[in-house]
């Protein structure tokens, strides 16, 4: 599994952090950053959630 980020949709409405923060980190300069772009599958769950909630539709994931 491969995260994607879609720079030009992104806000940094940190909604993704909130479902899967060992993922995504919005830091103090309201940039997303990716931690793992590559996260075990373990976090598949969360990662889809955090897709899910994205109000930009800016992430994805690629298998």
């Amino acid at each position: 599994m491969r995260v994607i980020v879609d720079r030009g949709r992104c806000e940094s409405n940190a909604l993704c952090m909130a479902a899967a923060p060992e993922v995504f980190e919005v830091r103090d300069d309201d940039l997303l950053y990716v931690l793992q772009e590559e996260p075990d599958e373990g976090l598949r769950s969360k990662v889809e959630q955090a897709v899910r909630s994205c109000p930009k539709v800016a992430l994805s994931i690629v298998d």
